[in-house]
């Protein structure tokens, strides 16, 4: 039995729902595959999921696009690859309460953004003002990760990134009304969020392995799929309380499921789309090495 860790981008949801079927159906264990998901909460997201690939805590780590582009990038370089795309087309958005009259990017300046602390995301985020007629003048706060999407419900913030498939549906169920600001609409080509990445030097070491783990996490996707009722219910089971309480996991799984893709597309990432958001993180200066890194997002073990 080879083992396998896998830390979250965040508490347990939708966008991860296919590693949860493939454990609980026993897909990774006919691959003789242990598998440990590690869940953010465990140590209140004091290290990001990038950072645990980087100490080698975990085989693999689940992030946006950026944190390839990042780790490949710091001063001290680590080697990643993204392996596979989780959703193929992007979920996310900025987001304001409809309430605050923010209605769109341009309105945001002097307004209050609530980040991440990604490397890139501040910078991706103003320029969405300054694409829309703004100056790109936000007032930045970094609450604790897990309790940024409180902070906008609680009016601390503005605004804030979130996934309209998990956030947007609390929201949704709650009778709270977003404005959505994504950022396709504002002259941004995003790419791929979440991926999956993993330590280039243990890609090549355990390629046998981590193919297999890619087959069957496939797996369990598509039957999350075709099963929503089943698969939701086995998600609630990892689910933290207060998800539990506030989202309805069929909902955001009927929105999400349409766009793991199929046999043949999931995971996959099309390289002209990698190129367009590494060229426009190249051509805004926010990463002046970002273009070359097209061959740090690979669909080999797919």
């Amino acid at each position: 039995m080879f083992s396998i860790k896998l830390a979250l981008d965040w508490t347990p949801n939708t966008n991860h729902i296919g590693f949860f079927v493939a454990q609980h159906l026993g897909f990774y264990s006919e691959q003789e595959l242990h598998v440990d998901i590690i869940n953010p909460a465990n140590d209140n997201y004091a290290l990001t999921p990038a950072k645990k690939l980087s100490l080698g805590e975990v085989d693999f780590a689940i992030a946006p696009s950026e944190s390839v582009i990042s780790l490949n990038t710091k001063p001290q370089p680590f080697a990643v690859s993204a392996v596979a795309a989780l959703l193929q087309e992007d979920l996310s958005a900025i987001v304001t309460l409809a309430s605050s009259g923010i209605d769109r990017p341009q309105m945001l300046d002097e307004k209050i953004y609530a980040s991440y602390k990604a490397r890139y995301e501040d910078g991706i985020v103003k320029q969405m003002v300054i694409n829309d007629g703004g100056e790109g003048r936000l007032k930045i706060i970094y609450p604790e990760k897990l309790g940024i999407w409180d902070t906008l419900l609680a009016g601390k913030a503005d605004a804030t990134w979130i996934f309209t498939n998990w956030e947007g549906v609390e929201a949704e169920q709650k009778g709270i009304r977003l404005n959505y600001f994504r950022l396709s609409d504002y002259g941004i080509p995003y790419s791929y969020s979440p991926v999956l990445l993993s330590a280039t030097e243990k890609i090549d070491s355990y390629h046998k392995y981590y193919r297999q783990f890619l087959d069957a996490t496939r797996r369990g996707y598509l039957y999350a799929q075709q099963h929503i009722e089943e698969a939701a219910t086995l998600l609630k089971a990892h689910m933290s309380p207060r998800d539990r309480a506030h989202v309805n996991v069929v909902q955001s799984l009927q929105q999400t499921a349409p766009v793991f893709g199929s046999a043949d597309t999931w995971g996959v990432m099309q390289p002209q789309k990698v190129q367009a958001f590494l060229n426009w993180l190249q051509e805004t200066g926010l990463e002046p090495h970002a273009a070359s890194l097209h061959d740090r997002f690979s669909n080999e073990l797919l």
